[in-house]
């Protein structure tokens, strides 16, 4: 458990309970003009641009291990900081810092359940008040921990592994190869569908479901906690919520895909399954 006992899905209550403590550093990810109109007093604004990196067609890449380093030194970002994470849109984005945050081995953070969603909608304070913000120096080692990440070569590896499952965490239309949003349409073979909203409750402020309806569904998609499970979408955004949802519940083997299906839907060698 992290230094300041947090919770990974942390409620908008608690949260409100804690704004005042030591450490703690609320960065918020929601579209720019919804952060100047309204955010929580002390959040730090990150555009989402500068957590991925895009080599056409591919998008949703890794920024390297300095760049990221760099960034949390910018944002005022010590090893020892509890970060909760936050955006405007149900947590895609929030979660993909999260994740990339996991992956330089800096485990002390949180998802605010249901964003800037549960927090405006029910009545916590906000502000538009700009924190200045002091630079650290981020201290990591200049490279990610590759027990997080899978690319295209290691899927094409375990395509066929029992003891490794692919989450397909995009729209059954994606899926399904009835919509694409790159060369190839369909799914990598094998992947189960999941789609990343199955786990959010649309009528509690975007919050997630209860943990035992979500268990029950993933159960019911045949996904299970003693496997190694790799999720993936277009760009590993609405998957990066997947991971830190099973992340949540306790599934310990869980790989994000970065380049999703930008890189795999675009890459001649690649199989695919509609």
């Amino acid at each position: 458990m992290n230094k300041l006992q947090h919770p990974l899905i942390l409620d908008a209550n608690e949260l409100e309970d804690q704004l005042s403590t030591a450490g703690l550093i609320i960065i918020d990810l929601s579209k720019i003009d919804n952060y100047k109109q309204q955010h929580i007093p002390g959040a730090i604004f990150l555009d989402y641009g500068k957590i991925t990196r895009m080599e056409r067609p591919i998008m949703g890449l890794l920024p390297t291990a300095e760049s990221f380093i760099q960034l949390l030194s910018s944002l005022g970002i010590h090893r020892n900081s509890h970060i909760v994470a936050c955006d405007d849109e149900g947590g895609g984005k929030a979660a993909r810092l999260l994740w990339t945050l996991d992956l330089i081995g800096h485990s002390n953070f949180s998802l605010l359940n249901g964003g800037m969603h549960s927090w405006i909608n029910e009545g916590h304070p906000t502000t538009q008040d700009i924190p200045q913000v002091t630079a650290t120096h981020y201290d990591a080692a200049s490279h990610y921990l590759p027990s997080g990440i899978a690319d295209k070569a290691y899927i094409m590896e375990h395509l066929n592994d029992d003891d490794c499952q692919i989450l397909d965490a995009r729209s059954a239309i994606e899926y399904n190869g009835q919509k694409a949003f790159s060369q190839k349409a369909g799914h990598i073979p094998g992947a189960i569908h999941f789609e990343w909203t199955e786990a959010i409750d649309m009528n509690n402020n975007l919050r997630l479901k209860e943990t035992a309806q979500i268990e029950a569904a993933l159960q019911q998609h045949g996904l299970v906690k003693d496997k190694e499970i790799i999720a993936y979408c277009q760009s590993h955004h609405r998957s990066a919520f997947s991971c830190i949802v099973l992340k949540s519940l306790g599934y310990e083997k869980v790989r994000g895909y970065p380049g999703s299906w930008s890189d795999w839907g675009n890459s001649p060698e690649t199989p695919v399954e509609i």
